[in-house]
């Protein structure tokens, strides 16, 4: 897992206020297998969680963490969204991006791209030419972000972000490496511009060791196991790979790695996201995310007459090895 890491002795340390509130835990899902775009695997995250308690959230995979063989790695074929954001982190492995609003760029380890669809977009996301003949270790997230009502149907925009553009900070005692890929924590900013205040992270913890992470009150928490094992919450409720803790009110999020930790992931790894809910009607068909029923219809019958962009001529396609 060689998503953008530093040496812990140089960065900013996290500082809980002495009298802040610890999170308890409220639930603990595992996440199910399923398959997405060309057939690659992912484990979908919230699944068992009441929409209500996501928000602003709309939907989040881990994709992989798979080692493909040469000719199998897989990705998206052109598809349209409206609506919402999507932000999508890749730990392993590289993906090539190209959109119909003139956005792409290559995504490579640690990096992050932030795509806001908006009005409507066509976009795909697929591994480039010579990672599928010779094949290779994939592990990602892909997270789906709604959009204020409001703000639905602004102009479509892409962020490349890349690994070196988080910020990165650590514990007290220096045991967990804290990434922040978006948004704010503990005074700190990550790269982008997000419509909704929120927070996305990526934490890396030593085995034994704990993170008391500061978290706005107004924000919820979600905390996700990429690999690893441990406890999450005030009451050190057990936690471990494809797991998500739903976390309740308070103003740090406790996390404790276990001591022994498997050799092939030796430290425990929380994707750890939040932010201030929308309380908004959501409905979602597919690619689409909208406010009301209407809205969705109006989606598909914008896309089917192209008015959510077009493939552009130059387009990238997914590679076939042998075609």
């Amino acid at each position: 897992m060689p998503a953008a890491t530093a040496d812990v002795l140089t960065l900013p340390r996290l500082s809980a206020a002495a009298d802040a509130r610890p999170r308890t835990v409220r639930s603990v899902t595992t996440a199910p297998m399923g398959l997405e775009g060309e057939g690659f695997p992912v484990h979908r995250a919230f699944a068992g969680v009441h929409p209500s308690d996501l928000d602003p959230f709309i939907h989040m995979d881990q994709m992989g963490e798979v080692e493909y063989g040469a000719g199998e790695p897989k990705g998206t074929p052109w598809h349209p969204h409206r609506g919402f954001e999507t932000f999508t982190y890749l730990i392993d492995g590289q993906f090539v991006h190209q959109d119909s609003n003139g956005g792409g760029g290559m995504i490579l380890d640690g990096g992050t791209q932030y795509m806001t669809a908006g009005d409507g977009i066509l976009h795909i996301e697929t591994p480039p030419e010579a990672l599928v003949e010779s094949g290779g270790l994939f592990h990602g997230v892909q997270l789906w972000i709604n959009l204020p009502r409001d703000k639905k149907r602004i102009a479509p925009q892409y962020q490349d972000l890349q690994g070196l553009d988080s910020s990165m900070l650590t514990t007290a005692d220096g045991g967990a490496l804290v990434r922040i890929l978006a948004g704010e924590v503990d005074g700190h900013a990550g790269p982008g511009i997000s419509h909704t205040p929120l927070a996305i992270t990526h934490i890396t913890i030593a085995p034994g060791a704990r993170a008391d992470i500061p978290w706005r009150a107004d924000f919820n928490a979600l905390a996700y196991v990429l690999s690893g094992s441990g406890t999450v919450g005030a009451e050190r409720r057990p936690i471990r790979s494809g797991q998500l803790a739903l976390l309740g009110a308070g103003d740090t999020v406790l996390l404790q790695a276990d001591a022994q930790q498997e050799s092939r992931h030796p430290s425990l790894e929380v994707v750890l996201i939040g932010g201030v809910p929308l309380r908004e009607p959501v409905v979602q068909y597919g690619p689409f995310v909208m406010s009301t029923q209407a809205e969705i219809v109006e989606a598909f019958e914008d896309y089917q007459a192209g008015r959510l962009g077009i493939v552009p001529a130059d387009a990238i396609q997914p590679h076939r090895p042998g075609q």
